[in-house]
């Protein structure tokens, strides 16, 4: 009763809020959902990245979507140290001081009630400037282990938000709670299937910016795979020109689908083939479709071998090293996973999926600071 009046009280004025984060569009969009289904005049601003890499003019889906659903996008000028000398190491350093500058400018503009981050280095200048003005904030870790923001960012934040239990050794404890990882509600309207399609239907995804590798193994096998099998390959807009003109009736070939049109994939596949970022993870475990997951390597603490492992352990998934990959295992994993496949999708049709409620509860989590 208590906490439906002061949702009623916070109605009655504009709410403001500031979400940040990189390579979070997921996760962002799914709380932002539930934010906007729960308090009605709320004004939700999302201070991130323009640009998906250093140097690229491939821009972010958190710039190309949140405009859409109406979250104004700040791009914030990114400035990191890298653990790796490139051509982009002397001027993201530099840009560090400009990135502070330009986050108080944004903080002090927008006014929110509540900083809530999703993690990456664009995040933290944004999280800083929150703490000096004394202003709530909330982490959210996505993976099965920690980020180097979100690791640095813990020592100022009210609130952490896990996605899983495993992570819990690596933040303070009496901040910390396993919430899940936000799942877009459109994709919440995909079933599991019981029973193989009729046309078995392989999905590839390589994360919102592609694979570069990823795509280069599955064109080499394409030629065997679509005699038995259909393929919808999201390449990514950067390697989308090379693989295009190879699309027919048994490939398809896309450059990037809007996480909002992922659901309409996932209902036609039968199996993934992907990295195992966080969010594809969660979906996977979601939708319950098996998976043969190719981890990126050298990620900071392993984190998308453990995000994998995750999905391996819960049924769903086998993970093949690049290395193995490379050496020509991936068609038999395909066609090995394909023969065990009404066995994987019975064994786990009744678990539930960590994540089903997880944007309630960081909403939930916000509620309270606000």
């Amino acid at each position: 009763m208590d906490t439906q009046k002061n949702i009623d009280a916070l109605n009655d004025k504009e709410l403001r809020i500031v979400l940040t984060g990189g390579h979070a569009a997921s996760p962002g969009m799914a709380v932002s959902q539930e934010l906007k289904h729960r308090f009605s005049n709320i004004k939700i601003s999302w201070i991130g990245s323009k640009y998906a890499v250093p140097g690229s003019r491939a821009t972010t889906l958190e710039y190309k979507i949140f405009p859409e659903i109406g979250v104004k996008f700040y791009p914030l000028i990114v400035g990191k140290l890298q653990t790796k000398f490139t051509l982009y190491t002397i001027p993201l350093f530099l840009n560090i001081p400009f990135s502070f500058i330009q986050a108080l400018w944004f903080v002090i503009k927008l006014k929110p009630k509540i900083v809530v981050s999703f993690g990456g280095f664009s995040s933290f200048p944004v999280i800083f400037w929150g703490w000096i003005l004394r202003l709530p904030i909330i982490l959210h870790e996505q993976t099965a282990v920690a980020g180097r923001a979100n690791l640095i960012s813990a020592f100022l934040a009210s609130k952490i938000a896990l996605s899983r239990s495993e992570s819990i050794s690596l933040f303070p404890k009496g901040k910390s709670t396993v919430t899940g990882n936000p799942i877009l509600s459109e994709m919440l309207s995909v079933s599991p299937k019981k029973k193989l399609g009729a046309v078995k239907t392989i999905l590839v995804v390589g994360g919102s910016r592609g694979s570069e590798f990823i795509n280069e193994e599955v064109s080499k096998i394409i030629p065997k795979l679509i005699k038995k099998y259909k393929v919808i390959h999201i390449t990514g807009e950067r390697d989308f020109r090379k693989y295009k003109d190879a699309g027919n009736e048994q490939y398809k070939v896309l450059a990037f689908v809007d996480p909002r049109e992922m659901p309409r994939y996932y209902r036609e596949s039968d199996l993934i083939i992907g990295r195992s970022g966080a969010s594809t993870v969660s979906e996977i475990l979601y939708i319950k479709r098996p998976a043969i997951l190719i981890p990126l390597p050298r990620t900071y603490m392993d984190e998308q071998y453990k995000n994998a492992k995750y999905a391996e352990d819960f049924g769903l998934a086998r993970i093949l090293t690049e290395k193995e990959v490379s050496s020509g295992t991936l068609i038999y994993k395909i066609d090995e996973l394909f023969y065990d496949w009404q066995k994987i999708v019975d064994k786990v049709l009744e678990k539930q999926s960590p994540d089903n409620l997880a944007s309630q509860k960081i909403v939930d989590l916000i509620g309270k600071y606000i």
